[in-house]
């Protein structure tokens, strides 16, 4: 389920009730007193998430295609280097892909993606981080990765909103702890003659802020 962030800022409580029916009613009357260690008025506001986005993500990896990087920097020509990664990447005895297709490699970025002939072959380097390769009586280690191909669908902002909550502003700083203040709260609107129902979560902050997440 996507998890929609909501800032709550300081002197602000958040409450959730089981009845959306609560929330609403709440909500229109705006504006409540409660009774904690002083009467206290505050704001009901309307409860609006911060926006977000859904999509799905498609991730195809290929079966014939790896990306190499960390060639090491030779005084040898590119198409020696092209000859050198193909001949690397083909012996089966060291876990290679077999006949290579084609070799792509690029000296200033000091990377190369190898295509083989054969569909599947790519799963030989699956788990390869590191890859050996020997060049002019040295071995050096090349670093080995998937060729994937990932691209977004469906992707829709939206904004949330939570019927079952409210949130409440203007609520003064008192010398109650803040776990004293947020009982009060929730015993204020739990009672059906202040207008209020069964809770099914609230959060006070007197100072700071937090975040918040509601699943969709």
């Amino acid at each position: 389920a996507a998890k929609i962030p909501f800032r709550l800022n300081q002197k602000q409580a958040l409450l959730t009730f089981e009845d959306e029916e609560v929330a609403q009613r709440l909500t229109k009357m705006q504006k409540h007193t409660l009774k904690l260690d002083q009467t206290v008025d505050v704001k009901v506001k309307p409860f609006t998430l911060e926006m977000g986005f859904t999509l799905e993500l498609n991730v195809t990896i290929s079966g014939r295609r790896i990306h190499v990087s960390e060639i090491p920097e030779l005084p040898i020509s590119e198409d020696w280097m092209r000859d050198k990664l193909e001949l690397n990447f083909y012996k089966t005895e060291q876990g290679g892909g077999g006949e290579i297709e084609n070799v792509t490699y690029d000296k200033q970025s000091r990377t190369a993606v190898i295509t083989f002939l054969r569909p599947g072959a790519s799963r030989n380097f699956v788990g390869w981080t590191e890859y050996p390769f020997f060049v002019n009586g040295r071995c050096y280690r090349l670093s080995v990765s998937p060729d994937i191909d990932a691209h977004v669908k469906n992707f829709q902002p939206y904004r949330g909103v939570s019927k079952k909550s409210i949130l409440l502003t203007g609520i003064q700083e008192m010398e109650e702890g803040e776990e004293n203040i947020q009982d009060m709260i929730e015993i204020h609107f739990q009672k059906p003659s202040n207008g209020g129902g069964e809770i099914e979560n609230i959060k006070y902050i007197s100072k700071g802020a937090i975040c918040v997440c509601f699943e969709e």
